[in-house]
């Protein structure tokens, strides 16, 4: 029998167990190959920084029309017979660029530009194949975050759309009759510029799988308004820089003005607008072309310097790091570029100046990502 109950007894009336926090909840089920993915992205970088380095170098040995076919499947095997590379040459004869230049070339001379070219159009082909099997590999296992499939897919089409534009490009080297020896160098420029916002994707999504999606959340609350705006400008004149640079190595103008701080002895280079019509100075006028490459250079960096001033201030250590990394590699670029114009472009030399701005790109928008996600720091702002 129960127990009675004194009048004024008390009860103690069990409080309820509050739920235990789960933490990390914004991060998982799909969220799990972040770093899979990161690494992916890494392999991608690498080889569209290859692929920059190789095209590069297929551009100032003149390798670029060595092949005047665009067969996207069938070009993947390179000729295997003496017959077939004779085909080949047969094909590169027809063209003004061997009928008013090389015409010196024997088929052992041929082989040299024409594996360069090939090997361009061939890391073009691995860098598709290297996308693709890894973005359905992460599709099909249901392991992309959400919202990321349409970022990853992007890449994909840029990439795609990269491989027609460089045929584009071609395309206007490889003619008989019109006198071309080189491609045109607004197409070199798209082509270039392109590959330049291949890699500041891959490079922005990298730093961004790189940190859990809920410390971006809360970095995103102190983002550092006016070094991030500053940082977005300087991100928009460096890619400037870098389409007028294509178009210097694609007349190559680097090679017509070897003298610094002036022109030939000009501040402005004589017959800078002996063209006509007037706007192809702008494109095809080694003159012109160099002068505005300098020009915006020095702008450049005297943004740059304005820039850095305003990042140094930062509150975060990380992020001030960034912008003096960005100034380091910054003057070292320029000083870099008057050392390229003193000794005429050679190639050694040009490789390592357009290295140089692949790095730049990447340390530009290194800081200007810190800046909208600062990462979190001490009391001494280390």
């Amino acid at each position: 029998m129960a127990e009675k109950r004194k009048l004024f007894e008390e009860v103690t009336i069990p409080e309820p167990q509050k739920p235990v926090a789960q933490t990390g909840v914004i991060d998982r089920g799909r969220g799990g190959a972040r770093t899979a993915i990161r690494i992916w992205l890494f392999v991608l970088f690498a080889l569209v920084f290859l692929m920059i380095a190789v095209g590069g170098m297929t551009r100032l040995t003149d390798s670029g029309l060595s092949i005047t076919e665009w067969r996207p499947i069938t070009g993947s095997v390179p000729p295997l017979s003496e017959a077939d590379w004779q085909s080949e040459f047969d094909k590169y004869k027809q063209i003004d660029e061997f009928q008013l230049q090389n015409s010196w070339m024997q088929l052992s001379d041929f082989k040299v530009i024409y594996w360069w070219e090939w090997g361009h159009r061939q890391l073009g082909r691995v860098i598709g194949l290297v996308w693709a099997v890894g973005f359905l590999w992460f599709l099909l296992r249901r392991q992309i975050p959400v919202g990321w499939t349409p970022r990853l897919l992007l890449l994909g089409a840029l990439g795609g759309a990269q491989g027609a534009i460089g045929w584009w490009m071609v395309a206007s080297g490889v003619t008989s009759g019109e006198g071309m020896l080189d491609v045109k160098s607004y197409r070199l420029a798209t082509h270039l510029g392109l590959a330049f916002v291949i890699l500041g994707f891959i490079t922005w999504y990298a730093l961004m799988l790189g940190r859990p999606e809920r410390d971006l959340i809360q970095a995103r609350r102190a983002k550092e308004t006016k070094p991030f705006k500053l940082s977005t400008g300087l991100m928009h004149f460096a890619f400037l820089q870098i389409l007028l640079g294509a178009l210097v190595a694609g007349i190559d103008a680097g090679r017509y003005f070897v003298d610094w701080p002036l022109m030939q002895g000009q501040v402005f280079p004589r017959d800078a607008f002996n063209i006509e019509p007037t706007w192809r100075n702008f494109f095809e006028n080694p003159g012109l072309v160099q002068f505005m490459h300098r020009v915006s250079g020095y702008l450049l960096f005297v943004f740059g310097i304005v820039v850095w001033l305003r990042g140094r201030g930062s509150a975060h250590g990380k992020t001030r790091f960034a912008f003096n990394a960005v100034m380091a590699v910054l003057t070292l670029q320029v000083i870099w570029g008057i050392m390229t114009v003193l000794y005429a472009a050679p190639v050694h030399i040009a490789l390592v100046h357009q290295a140089l701005a692949v790095i730049l790109w990447v340390l530009i928008l290194r800081a200007r990502f810190l800046s909208a996600y600062p990462i979190a720091t001490g009391i001494r702002g280390t």
